[in-house]
C-alpha cells in the first residue's frame, strides 16, 4: 500500500517526475489466505473438458481474416470462420508466452500499479450507458458525468485504477466519444486507465493518444494502456473485439479478455459447464495476443453468473457465481495469467439494502479467490445498465475496510499487548492506556460514510441515511478536486489528436 517510485523516460527521453496529488494507494496487498475451492483432480478435469471443446467444437472469428491468418500459421484447425485446436495447443501458447505479472505505468509514476502476485487493484465501474443520482435520478450519461465520476475516482484513495469507459457519454457521436473519454482520463486524472474496444481504429486512436503521454519508444517497452474486451460468447470472436486484442497486443498494451458468460443464457446452467467455457474463451482471446506479440501482458477476465430462468434477467451477488469465481482464479493461477474478477455487481435499480448486500458477496468473492484486478468495484446497479455516484463513494468506502481484512492479523508482541494488560489489570478499561495512545489513529478502519454516532445525535440532524450521507460525500469530493498537473505541451498535443481525427470522421450517432 505504500507509494511506489519509479522514474522513466517520457515524451522525447524527457524525466517522469512524482506530482504532488492526493493519498497514493497502488494497491491492496493481500496477506490473508485464499480460499481454494476445487482439488489438483478436478482441476485437471476442468483442463480436460477445455480441450475437448476447443478441439471438437471450436471457436469461431467473425470477419477477422488477419485472426484466421495468425491461427492457421500457428498451426490451428481452420475451416472458415470456424478455428479447432489441439490438446493444450492455447494453454502452451499463453504458459509459454505470457507474463505472469507486470506492470501497468500511470502518468504519475507514484500511481504505477503491478498487475499479479497478491497486489488487488481496484477500478470503478464500467460501459454504463445510464448515470443516477440521488437529485436527478436515473438518466442517459453525459460527458459531464464522465469527467465527473473519473474526478471522484481520482480523489478515492480505495480506488487504485481509473477505468475505463466509467459512463457511456450519449451527448457524444458514437464514433468520436472515445476520444473524449481517454482525453479525460489523461486530464482530470493520473491514475492508470482503459481505452477504447468498440473497433479496432478506436483502439489504436486510445494507444495512439498513449504515446502522445508517454513517448513512443516508452510506451513500445510498457503497458500503460489496457482494454476490456467482451467476447461474443458462446464461442464467438466478432471482428471488433479480436481486432481491439491484437491492437492492444501488438502495442505491447494489456486486453483484458473477460468472455460475457450467463448461466442459462450464454452458457450452461451448469456453473462447472460455464467456467469451462469461460476458461476455454479466455485462453483463445488470450492466446491470440501472443500469436501477435509473444510477451505482451494479457489478464484472465472472469465474469460468469447466473440469470433468473424465469426471465432471463442477470442476477448477481448469487451463490453459484461466487463458487464460479473461486473455480476461475484457480484456473487463472495454474495457467500463470493475473485474473480479473468479480466486481461490485448488482441487480438492484437503487444503493438499497439488496444492491450493498449483492455487491459486498461480489466483492468478498473476489478478495477471497484471488483476485489482481477487481474492475467494476464501485458504482454499479441495475445489471450494469447504471452507475450511481452515490454508489461509488459507498462501495469506495467499502473497499477501504477491504484494504484493512486483507492486511490480516500481526503476532508480534506489540499485536499481543501484554503492556497493556499489565497496565490496566482485571476490572478497568484500556480507554486512556499508553498502549491505546499509541494505536488509537490507525487500530481500526474508520468509515467515512458510517454513522456510529447515538440516536439523539443522528435524529437531530435530520436521521439521514447512508444514501443522504453518500449525496453530501460526492459532492464534497467534487468540491474539493483539484486536477493532477498536466504538461501544457502534451495537452496540447492531445487536443490537436483529437481535433484531427475529429475532423476526418463524420458524426454516427447509432
Amino acid at each position: 500500500m505504500n507509494a511506489r517510485r519509479q522514474r522513466s523516460p517520457g515524451r522525447k527521453g524527457r524525466e517522469r517526475r512524482p506530482l504532488d496529488s492526493p493519498a497514493v494507494n497502488t494497491g491492496a496487498d493481500r496477506k490473508i489466505p485464499l480460499y481454494e475451492l476445487a482439488s489438483e483432480e478436478q482441476l485437471d478435469l476442468v483442463e480436460t473438458r477445455s480441450d475437448e471443446l476447443l478441439q471438437e467444437i471450436g471457436v469461431e472469428f467473425w470477419g477477422d481474416d488477419d485472426a484466421l491468418s495468425l491461427w492457421r500459421e500457428a498451426g490451428a484447425d481452420v475451416c472458415g470462420n470456424r478455428v479447432r485446436f489441439e490438446r493444450g495447443m492455447v494453454r502452451e501458447i499463453v504458459k509459454v508466452a505470457a507474463p505472469r505479472r507486470f506492470r501497468q505505468h500511470a502518468r504519475n509514476p507514484n500511481r504505477s500499479i503491478d498487475l499479479g502476485g497478491n497486489n488487488v487493484v481496484f477500478a470503478p465501474g464500467y460501459g454504463m450507458p445510464f448515470v443516477r443520482d440521488l437529485d436527478n435520478g436515473r438518466r442517459y450519461g453525459t460527458i459531464k458525468d464522465f469527467e465527473n465520476l473519473i474526478k471522484l475516482t481520482y480523489a478515492s484513495p480505495w480506488l487504485h485504477h481509473s477505468s475505463g469507459t466509467i459512463c457511456e457519454p450519449v451527448d457524444l457521436p458514437v464514433n468520436k466519444r472515445h476520444l473524449d473519454m481517454v482525453y479525460a482520463h489523461l486530464k482530470w486524472s493520473d491514475k492508470p486507465f482503459m481505452g477504447s474496444v468498440t473497433a479496432p481504429e478506436r483502439a489504436e486512436d486510445s494507444i495512439e493518444m498513449a504515446r502522445i503521454v508517454f513517448g513512443a519508444d516508452f510506451v513500445d517497452q510498457n503497458c500503460v494502456i489496457m482494454g476490456n474486451i467482451n467476447m461474443n460468447s458462446p464461442l464467438v470472436f466478432d471482428h471488433a473485439m479480436s481486432g481491439a486484442i491484437r491492437a492492444y497486443a501488438r502495442a505491447n498494451q494489456c486486453p483484458v479478455v473477460v468472455p460475457f458468460v450467463l448461466g442459462g443464457a450464454t452458457a450452461p446452467v451448469s456453473m462447472t459447464a460455464a467456467v469451462t467455457q469461460a476458461y476455454s474463451e479466455v485462453l483463445v482471446g488470450c492466446a491470440l495476443g501472443q500469436l501477435e506479440r509473444p510477451g505482451s501482458p494479457a489478464i484472465f477476465g472472469n465474469f460468469v453468473t447466473s440469470v433468473d430462468l424465469k426471465s432471463g434477467s442477470p442476477t448477481f451477488g448469487t451463490p453459484e457465481a461466487a463458487l464460479g469465481s473461486y473455480l476461475a482464479a484457480q484456473l487463472a493461477r495454474r495457467i500463470g495469467l493475473p485474473i480479473r474478477c468479480s466486481g461490485g455487481f448488482t441487480s438492484s435499480k437503487i444503493p438499497d439494502a439488496q444492491a450493498m448486500q449483492e455487491t459486498v458477496n461480489s466483492l468478498n468473492t473476489a478478495v477471497l479467490c484471488g483476485a489482481n484486478f477487481v474492475l467494476q468495484a464501485a458504482g454499479w446497479l441495475e445489471s450494469a445498465l447504471t452507475i450511481s455516484y452515490e454508489k461509488l463513494v459507498m462501495d469506495a468506502d467499502y473497499l477501504g475496510a477491504l484494504h484493512r481484512f486483507m492486511l490480516g492479523l500481526s503476532f508480534d508482541d506489540e499485536a499481543f499487548a501484554m503492556d497493556a494488560f499489565n497496565e490496566v489489570g482485571p476490572g478497568n478499561h484500556f480507554l486512556g492506556c499508553a498502549h491505546t495512545l499509541r494505536h488509537y489513529r490507525d487500530a481500526f478502519y474508520e468509515s467515512d460514510l458510517a454513522d456510529t454516532q447515538s440516536f439523539e445525535n443522528w435524529s437531530d440532524r435530520g436521521s439521514p441515511d447512508a444514501v443522504i450521507r453518500a449525496n453530501a460525500r460526492w459532492k464534497q469530493m467534487l468540491e474539493d478536486y483539484e486536477p493532477p498537473p498536466l504538461d501544457a505541451a502534451l495537452d496540447e498535443g492531445l487536443q490537436a489528436f483529437i481535433a484531427r481525427r475529429k475532423e476526418a470522421l463524420p458524426d454516427i450517432w447509432h
